[in-house]
């Protein structure tokens, strides 16, 4: 008798002539391998279209920051007379009030300028872009952002 059994009684010891072909199963390192070729591929197609679809959200948000503090200049302005007395936190009733993120760094939004019967105000996306929403003393409104073709400024540098 040899001083290993090998029967099926005995843990971790299996006959020499068992292997992959008595039922075992398995992958190949060729399998394995061909599977993570074809996840980098598709993950190289994905990453492009998901940073430039998180740039895009990043720009819509700070577009409808424009859209919403130039509601409150607007509205600040029909009890006040002029613009002038809605350029600041304060004058807009603070930042609870207001609720949006005041100033001039990234994700941000501000009142550049004011004069009596016209404002410009700059809203600073996250992605690096800066959206302005401009209302000139004739009533006329411009829509401006820069740098243009990136995120969702259009070519010719208007959103």
């Amino acid at each position: 008798m040899l001083p290993f059994d090998h029967n099926r009684d005995s843990p971790g010891l299996r006959p020499l002539s068992s292997g992959r072909w008595r039922g075992e199963s398995g992958f190949s390192l060729i399998e394995v391998l061909v599977v993570v070729i074809i996840i980098g591929i598709l993950a190289a197609i994905a990453l492009p279209s998901f940073l430039s679809q998180r740039r895009s959200g990043q720009d819509a948000a700070a577009m409808s920051n424009a859209r919403s503090l130039a509601t409150h200049v607007e509205s600040c302005r029909a009890s006040t007379g002029v613009f002038t007395a809605c350029d600041t936190l304060a004058d807009l009733g603070g930042a609870v009030e207001l609720g949006l993120p005041w100033g001039s760094t990234a994700g941000t939004v501000e009142v550049l300028t004011a004069a009596d019967d016209a404002y410009e105000i700059v809203a600073h996306s996250v992605s690096g872009n800066d959206f302005t929403y401009e209302l000139d003393g004739a009533g006329t409104l411009d829509r401006t952002c820069d740098p243009p073709s990136s995120g969702a400024c259009r070519s010719n540098g208007r959103w």
